[in-house]
This record gives structure tokens, C-alpha cells and sequence, in this order.
């Protein structure tokens, strides 16, 4: 278990990209899992209504209440509401100046302190921060203050934390030991019970104070909550209630997740990769060079880009996707057969089957990126015209596809983007040597020990 996203890409090696199990290598699972394109694309577009999630995956999934993640009678309603918002251009500003405003208030701050002082630092710690004040500020339009030099903890931040690592042995216990322990409430299953109350202790106080913000035409920002909450005052018709919280509590712990760990996380294994491929790293800097020369900026240090900036940045977008093919924030993609099917490669699949779709895995076949697959090289995703590579895009399944394609998308490349820049034209990022660099056993993909780094401040170099 301890390196079971590695053990799965060894596993589908050995036995093909597709495996039909009832046991005997997987434990406790019965059931498929693939790697293979066709099938991925089979499962969650062409055929998607074939394959829900399940209800045992809303049982183990249960904290999340009936938010996006699960296939309520609702869902429908909970996707077109969050489209309509964050696809609005208010949102997407909303996002972009609270992502440069956190980066530039809080994340550049605290790296220089850290160069000043010559700190030691977990860089994951530091980006699970950053996306938590992030994604915080944009739901509530208030600082979380999370990522300051003290460091200090947020219980609704560990509270997040704590259950999504009891989700993970729920999702690879079988069903009657974690509901077992769960009446017991023993081990993790008490780590989530614990959990469970502060999150909603923390969302119920900050839903409310929104709501109070509104009524008194006080709020400190615009945030996603309002375009929500606006949505439903002006649509009395609607079925959701429009003074039933539980709606906006279930909304906030999807956009968390979402936004927060994945995110962070993404940042985290970009940055190991970047820091282990100078070359890379070379190529990002002269990219951004050459904007700030093209678009006239400020030579005033630290340099902050707007996301606007950013949109000729073809090489970092290629680096980033690279990135999340190799580290794909989760890991796997779980659903559940209605009916008997047969997949694009041939295999049968039977009435309520569990279908497992290691993201992790297909990322890594050779078959499919070819023999460098597990080279970290941004060049496969562009093409000749030094455009975007579209026919690599159709391989890559990161944000998932069909009628479940990531909403956030487009928000967590502006977080990654907006970061990833400032920090790599402003500083320098090295990796301690001799750290242990594994996935942690979870629903997200962490680093199991962290990444330990030191900052160096970059010579400035546009003064030329």
C-alpha cells in the first residue's frame, strides 16, 4: 500500500492496460481497471450514462453531502449553478485578481523571508497554503491568512486534511471493516467523525457571515458565494431552497478539494520536476523574459504577472500539463457498470461492476507516450507552429472529460500559472538532496515526506 500508485503502473505493465479481477491480485477489489485511452474516453463520454459513480461511492464518500462530486438527483442543478458561475467574466476576474492578490500579498513575502533568514522549506506545505488562502478568499471574500512566516495551523484547513486521509482507507478497505470501525468509532474512522464536526463547525460560521455581509451590503470583496447566493434570490422558482444552507456547505467542501489539495499538490510536483531539469527551468525564465520585454512591464522587483500576461505562455502551460501526466493530482477515477457492455479494446463488462481508472498509470504507458514516457518533457505538447499540440491534448485526462469535466480547470491553471511564474522569475528553488520523493498513499496525490527546499533570490534580470 505504501506504493500502490507505482504498483499499479507494475501492475498494468505486466498484464496489459486492461484487467478483469475478482481477487487474487488486487485483495479485497473486484472488478476492472484500465489505462487505455479508448476505454477512459468510453467510460466517462461516449457511454458516460452507462457508468455512475455508485452508491457505495456515495457512501464512502458520504462528507461531501450532495455536492458536484456525487450523482444526486440534484447534480444537474449543482452543475449548471457552478458553470453559470464560474464561467461568468466577474468570476474569472474574481479568481484571477485573489489568486495575484494571495501571490503577491502572501506567497513572494514569505519566500523572501525565507531567503533572508536562509530557511529551510516544505515547499508542499508552503503551495497547500497558498491554494487553501486562495480558494478561502475566493469563496468568502475574506483573508484566511493561512500562509504567513508564523506558519501558524487552521483547523478548518486540518480538518480537510484529516478527512480526506480517512476517505483513502475507506476507499481500499472493504465496506464492512471501515463501517465497522466506524460504529466503533475507532481508528480513522474517529479521525473523520472529528473532522466532519469542524468542517462543518467553520463552514456553517462563514456561510453565515456571508449571508449577513450581503443582507448589510458589507462585504470585504466580491466572491463565488455571491454570484451563488445571487443566483438562487433571483430564481425563486428553483428547487433548492434558498435559505437552506446545506447547499452552499456541500458546494464549498467540492470547491476545497477541487481547488485546494489538488491544486497545491500540482504545484508541488511541478516544481520537484522543474528543479530536477534545469533545462526546463531555463526555457520558462527566457519565456517570461521575453513577455515582460514584449508587453512593456514594470521592471520593479519582485514582478507579479496578471493571468492576461500569461496567455503567450506556451512553454509554461506545456511544463504544467507535462507535469500533471506524470503527477496527476487524482490519481484514480472510480465508477460502477448499470448494465453489460463491452469497451472499445473488447473487454466485457458486467451489470455492476466497479471500474477503477488509474489517471496515474495512463500517464505512464508506453504505448500510448512512447518510449520517454517517463521523461518530464514539455516539448510533446507543442507542436511545430509552437501552438499547443492538440492530438497529445486528446490523450491527456487530468481534468477528467464528458459531462464530469473539471469545472475548476480553467481556475487551477490560473493558480498554477500565476505562482509558478512569479516565483521561478523572481527565485530560484532548490531540492534538498538525499529526501525520500514518494506518493502518498491518498485520494490525493501528496508527497508522502513533503519537499524540503531551500530559496535563492534570482539576479533581476530584465535590467539588461
Amino acid at each position: 500500500m505504501d506504493r500502490i500508485h507505482d504498483w499499479t503502473v507494475d501492475v498494468v505493465n505486466l498484464w496489459g492496460s486492461t484487467i478483469v479481477e475478482r481477487g487474487a491480485i488486487f485483495g479485497y477489489f473486484t472488478g476492472l481497471v484500465t489505462t487505455d485511452p479508448r476505454n477512459i474516453e468510453y467510460i466517462l463520454k461516449t457511454n458516460f450514462s452507462n457508468f455512475p459513480k455508485g452508491d457505495d461511492f456515495a457512501e464512502t464518500l458520504d462528507i461531501f453531502g450532495d455536492s458536484l462530486i456525487m450523482d444526486s438527483p440534484s447534480w444537474n442543478y449543482h452543475r449548471r449553478m457552478t458553470r453559470r458561475v464560474l464561467m461568468s467574466n466577474i468570476s474569472r476576474n474574481i479568481i484571477a485578481n485573489t489568486s495575484k492578490k494571495v501571490v503577491q500579498d502572501s506567497l513572494i513575502p514569505f519566500l523572501h523571508d525565507a531567503v533572508e533568514n536562509s530557511l529551510v522549506i516544505d515547499l508542499q506545505d508552503v503551495f497547500l497554503r497558498y491554494t487553501f488562502d486562495t480558494s478561502f478568499s475566493v469563496l468568502f471574500g475574506r483573508s484566511a491568512n493561512y500562509l504567513s512566516p508564523s506558519l501558524l495551523p487552521n483547523e478548518l484547513a486540518q480538518g480537510l486534511d484529516d478527512a480526506m486521509e480517512a476517505l483513502f482507507y475507506r476507499n481500499i478497505m472493504p465496506n464492512s471493516y471501515w463501517k465497522f470501525c466506524r460504529r466503533l468509532m475507532i481508528g480513522n474512522e474517529r479521525k473523520m467523525d472529528k473532522a466532519w464536526k469542524t468542517i462543518d463547525r467553520y463552514l456553517t460560521m462563514y456561510i453565515k457571515a456571508k449571508r449577513e455581509d450581503m443582507s448589510e451590503g458589507t462585504s470585504e470583496t466580491s466572491s463565488l458565494f455571491e454570484g451563488d447566493m445571487s443566483n438562487l434570490i433571483q430564481n425563486k422558482n428553483d428547487e433548492v431552497l434558498i435559505q437552506d444552507d446545506k447547499l452552499f456547505r456541500d458546494s464549498a467542501m467540492s470547491f476545497f478539494i477541487g481547488g485546494n489539495d489538488t491544486t497545491g499538490t500540482a504545484l508541488t510536483w511541478f516544481f520537484w520536476l522543474v528543479a530536477k531539469n534545469l533545462n526546463v527551468e531555463a526555457k520558462i525564465l527566457e519565456e517570461l523574459q521575453l513577455i515582460v520585454f514584449s508587453k512593456k512591464l514594470s521592471q520593479k522587483t519582485p514582478l507579479v504577472f496578471d493571468i492576461d500576461d500569461l496567455k503567450d505562455a506556451v512553454y509554461l502551460h506545456a511544463a504544467i500539463c507535462e507535469s500533471l501526466r506524470l503527477y496527476p493530482p487524482i490519481p484514480h477515477n472510480r465508477r460502477t457498470s448499470l448494465e453489460k457492455d463491452v469497451l472499445p479494446d473488447g473487454t466485457i463488462v458486467d451489470p455492476g461492476m466497479m471500474i477503477v481508472i488509474s489517471m496515474y498509470a495512463a500517464g505512464r504507458m508506453e504505448h500510448v507516450w512512447g518510449k520517454d514516457c517517463l521523461e518530464f518533457k514539455p516539448e510533446r505538447w507543442i507542436s511545430e507552429n509552437g501552438k499547443l499540440n492538440h492530438e497529445t491534448m486528446s490523450k491527456f485526462f487530468g481534468f477528467s472529460i464528458g459531462p464530469r469535466i473539471c469545472l475548476g480547470q480553467e481556475m487551477a491553471f490560473a493558480m498554477m500559472k500565476l505562482a509558478a511564474s512569479a516565483m521561478i522569475f523572481n527565485f530560484h528553488v532548490e531540492v534538498l538532496v538525499d529526501q525520500i520523493i514518494t506518493p502518498k498513499p491518498s485520494i490525493v496525490l501528496k508527497m508522502k515526506n513533503g519537499l524540503m527546499v531551500t530559496v535563492k533570490q534570482r539576479a533581476f534580470m530584465c535590467s539588461a
